[in-house]
């Protein structure tokens, strides 16, 4: 169920990603003040928001959870917040390498909006010691939901701070007037928002698929090896002596 759409989703990613990498390096100009490395904005900032929603969006799916009890809502909980941290690796990488160029330091701690991200991201980082730590199945999926939606409320103190942040290096790219940006780059940034976003969604979808198709093979699994063991094995016969080679379901 978690594969219908894939491959037009997979083709619709690939076409805006290539998109906004031909606008990125064709058609939105060098900043004036930072030049080429500015560039970098269109991967680190919408890699920021994507990650950043799939956060919240695992905080309403452990809402749904709970609620229903449906253990896919389980899953599908796990499979976003994981993805947005492998992302958020990727913001802190991207803003890093940003603020050498920018600034001559790797890292900024008066910056508002780079600490509040870290802290969200340190926050993420103990959701899967938490869930792993559970051994309890039904236990491990009620934690984690918790742990998602609480969590997942702290997500937009991120976009409050960026909204006070006085830093050039992140203008406000998401007001209602268009932000701070010129109109070519105001769209190269939109396409590149799309493809992230596009992206994130593809990439969920595959791993749900994948996860879905492993657990169902090993129930397939499970399910021959008793059937084999019962053929094997009558209801109540002693068990074989050991070293010797139990005979086939033919020829029992």
């Amino acid at each position: 169920m978690y594969g219908k759409g894939l491959r037009t989703l997979s083709i619709a990613a690939a076409a805006a990603m290539g998109t906004a990498l031909g606008l990125v390096f064709f058609y939105a100009p060098l900043d004036a003040d930072q030049g080429f490395i500015q560039k970098i904005f269109y991967v680190h900032v919408p890699l920021a928001i994507v990650a950043l929603f799939g956060f919240m969006a695992g905080g309403v799916m452990g809402i749904r959870y709970l609620r229903s009890g449906d253990r896919s809502w389980d899953m599908r909980s796990y499979v976003a917040i994981h993805l947005s941290i492998v992302l958020a690796v990727g913001v802190l990488i991207s803003g890093s390498i940003w603020a050498k160029a920018s600034w001559g330091h790797w890292w900024v701690w008066d910056e508002p909006t780079l600490v509040s991200f870290l802290i969200i991201f340190l926050l993420y980082c103990c959701y899967q010691p938490l869930r792993f730590s559970i051994e309890d199945p039904e236990r491990q999926a009620r934690y984690a939901a918790v742990f998602s939606i609480i969590a997942g409320a702290f997500v937009p103190l991120n976009f409050v701070a960026v909204r006070l942040a006085q830093a050039f290096s992140h203008p406000r790219v998401l007001s209602t007037t268009g932000g701070n940006l010129p109109g070519s780059m105001r769209l190269t940034f939109l396409v590149s928002l799309l493809a992230f976003a596009l992206l994130w969604v593809t990439l969920w979808k595959l791993e749900l698929t994948s996860k879905n198709a492993s657990m169902q093979l090993k129930r397939l699994r499970r399910n021959l090896e008793g059937a084999f063991d019962e053929q094997r094995v009558p209801a109540g016969a002693p068990a074989p002596p050991v070293g010797t080679v139990p005979a086939s379901p033919r020829e029992s």
